[in-house]
């Protein structure tokens, strides 16, 4: 056994730590309470548990660096693939709307740049989560593991099949909009589970709620006009 090179690598990776560390100032958490009382006060998020997990997370950090200075304003920012980091409302309303409890297992449709992600796991979830963008999967796994923030599982492969070896999922969170509904996915959901998912057309998608009554019964609530990237299918599909 080589120690020297463990060293070496150990090192690395305490140095890489100690930079993200360094990189989250105290201005940086200033706005990030600033974003969360917004999120509060003006969006009406009311779940303590998911205010709590988005003032720890340091969105920043999973865009470009050019638009630092306006990570903790309420927008979207363009990432790797032609894809877009949500805004934050958008993120806290559709955890809210999961209704998260700690020791859940969570399937997410759409990894991104890993945000959504690691306020999931923020909030002490069991996270499985899909992208199908190589440049996102690699981007959000390298991420995620220099903030020692771990998915149980993280696949690279098609959000529309699911994860059905780990199925049942207490819930399930897709963050992209599907012209139509991925039935696959509800097959994959526990009995009393939610799937919280925007359908429409591309220009704009409405957010549902579905909550699993029974193997064949589910129960549909709305939630408004929304505009997420699109759902994409492997063309093996």
């Amino acid at each position: 056994m080589d120690f020297k090179n463990i060293l070496r690598k150990l090192q690395t990776v305490t140095e890489n730590r100690l930079m993200i560390i360094m990189r989250d100032t105290y201005v940086h958490k200033g706005k990030r309470k600033q974003l969360v009382d917004y999120l509060h006060q003006k969006i009406g998020i009311t779940d303590r548990f998911v205010l709590d997990a988005m003032n720890e997370v340091p969105r920043h950090l999973f865009i470009e660096s050019v638009f630092e200075d306006y990570a903790y304003e309420d927008r979207a920012f363009p990432i790797a693939a032609k894809q877009t980091i949500s805004h934050p409302s958008t993120v806290a309303e559709q955890t809210e709307l999961l209704e998260v409890n700690e020791g859940e297992k969570i399937m997410e449709i759409g990894t991104g740049c890993g945000y959504q992600t690691a306020v999931l796991i923020k909030m002490k979830a069991l996270v499985y989560t899909i992208e199908r963008q190589k440049d996102l999967f690699d981007f959000s796994q390298k991420l995620l593991r220099t903030l020692d923030l771990r998915p149980k599982f993280q696949s690279f492969g098609d959000g529309f099949a699911g994860l059905p070896t780990f199925a049942p999922f207490d819930k399930i969170l897709v963050t992209c909009g599907a012209e139509i509904l991925p039935t696959e996915l509800l097959k994959q959901l526990k009995v009393g589970g939610k799937m919280v998912i925007p359908l429409g057309k591309t220009d704009e998608q409405i957010l549902y709620r579905f909550t699993k009554i029974s193997e064949t019964q589910f129960e549909k609530e709305e939630f408004g006009v929304y505009k997420f990237v699109p759902m994409l299918q492997n063309k093996s599909h």
